[in-house]
């Protein structure tokens, strides 16, 4: 089934001088957001990251894709254990937070998991696992995650992310 883009649309073909256009575009699937957080020598890090997505039920497998040029990637490619945090639409601050501060989550009462990750309350889910593979994606890497534990809540809206901006899903 073919279907026309509408005239205000755009059309082009990917390359190095129009990353923009492509992320742009990127930007039209709306996401969840998560933050993923592992332990250090330096402390607990976090990242937020909306590459996001569940891979199998048996084993049950997650995925997320750090961006290579981070300054934080070098902590989650050594990371053995991590959690990822699917969060609330009443964590928009702390998203923004953390996505701009390598240390936003100083001040934050941290619990740790027997693995010594640090984990984050309120959120709609927490996935926490063991890293099984880091595999090439371009800039970014695809990192392959055996869930060990979960834990979620009923209730509470999503937060979203869509052409750059924050937003929330809500259920009826």
């Amino acid at each position: 089934m073919h279907m026309d883009f509408a005239p205000s649309g755009q059309s082009f073909v990917p390359d190095p001088n129009n990353t923009r256009l492509l992320r742009d575009a990127f930007g039209r699937f709306a996401t969840g957001v998560t933050i993923v957080t592992a332990p250090s020598e330096a402390g607990p890090v976090a990242i937020t990251a909306n590459s996001f997505s569940s891979v199998s039920l048996d084993p049950p497998l997650v995925l997320w894709s750090p961006d290579k040029n981070s300054r934080r990637f070098p902590f989650f490619e050594k990371a053995q254990h991590y959690a990822i945090h699917i969060l609330a639409a009443d964590q928009d601050e702390l998203c923004w937070r953390v996505a701009k501060d390598i240390a936003g989550l100083k001040g934050e009462s941290l619990k740790l998991n027997n693995e010594g990750v640090p984990v984050l309350d309120g959120c709609l889910a927490r996935f926490e696992c063991r890293q099984t593979a880091i595999y090439e994606g371009g800039d970014h890497a695809i990192v392959l995650g055996e869930v060990l534990r979960a834990e979620m809540r009923d209730d509470g809206d999503a937060l979203t992310f869509f052409k750059g901006q924050m937003g929330k899903m809500a259920t009826n």
